[in-house]
């Protein structure tokens, strides 16, 4: 029996046996606010395992760069590599493998979310997402070039950074921090292709990388599931409406019964965070099916 190393809102890491191999276990639980709904939703964990590890094969598959990922253990658990983690600024040495890169890398192909958000507060110009000055923009627009973000990993609160800053805190070369941006946008390019093939379009995501032997790029964690990124589906797309494929509805159902105002206002007073309430029944089962129906839709594989 292994230790537990790390409990997140859905998912945690495991020791085993072999010093330098975890497993990854994702739980049917489900959050939103950063705060767990105590509601199991059934194979969630699944979904979200077998979801990535397909990823995690196709990429390989193309030789695009390698992956944590050794085997897919149980429907709702993986093997992987174990990295190095170290958490202080600038500390991971310049010659050191195996070793965890404290950095999020976020990749937009269409305007949405936080993107769209600092757009239209003011703070970008359209020049910014790769459009040329005095080009009038909408949300959700296709972005002319896939656009890459970084932040931080271990801050309080993601921060995006800018390159200079990327590269101090995470102590890598030019090269190297490059060659990580490359291999994500050629990621990026197999999953678009893929979920297209079904109808849906990849709005945006994030992946995360160490370095492996060489100090050469190793794609970790998760990505491409309903939980790291965005899906939109594509012919309600094209007749001029974003049909959002998350777990947005959710939330939506906390902001109707009111539990979302409680809480921002108790977080905005510093007072104590009223407990989310459970889901209806009917809620879950509409939640499990978004889960089973998009792993199928992603992966093209019968749930």
């Amino acid at each position: 029996m292994g230790e537990l190393l790390y409990q997140g809102k859905v998912k945690q890491v495991w020791s085993t046996e072999d010093p330098e191999v975890l497993e990854f276990r994702y739980t049917d639980q489900i959050s939103v606010y950063d705060q767990i709904i105590p509601s199991l939703i059934p194979r969630k964990g699944e979904s979200l395992n077998r979801t990535t590890c397909h990823w995690f094969d196709l990429v390989e598959a193309e030789g695009v760069c390698d992956t944590h990922l050794l085997e897919m253990s149980a429907p709702d658990r993986c093997l992987a590599k174990r990295f190095e983690v170290i958490k202080e600024p600038g500390g991971i040495p310049r010659d050191m493998e195996n070793v965890f890169v404290p950095l999020e890398v976020i990749c937009r192909h269409h305007l949405a979310g936080s993107g769209w958000q600092r757009y239209a507060k003011g703070e970008v110009g359209v020049e910014e997402f790769g459009f040329e000055s005095g080009t009038q923009i909408e949300e959700g627009c296709k972005l002319p070039e896939p656009y890459l973000e970084v932040s931080t990993k271990f801050e309080s609160f993601d921060r995006l950074l800018e390159r200079e800053e990327a590269l101090e805190i995470s102590n890598l070369t030019e090269a190297e921090f490059d060659s990580i941006l490359q291999a994500v946008l050629k990621i990026d390019a197999i999953i678009e292709r893929e979920a297209g093939k079904r109808g849906l379009i990849h709005v945006d995501g994030k992946k995360e990388f160490a370095l492996g032997p060489g100090r050469k790029p190793v794609l970790v964690d998760s990505f491409g599931t309903l939980d790291e990124d965005r899906w939109w589906d594509d012919e309600t797309y094209a007749n001029g409406q974003i049909v959002s494929l998350s777990k947005e509805f959710v939330r939506e159902h906390y902001i109707a019964i009111g539990h979302h105002k409680a809480l921002y206002d108790a977080r905005f007073e510093g007072s104590t965070e009223p407990p989310i309430p459970a889901l209806p029944q009917s809620m879950i089962d509409k939640t499990a099916e978004l889960y089973s129906s998009m792993f199928e839709r992603l992966t093209g594989i019968e749930f």
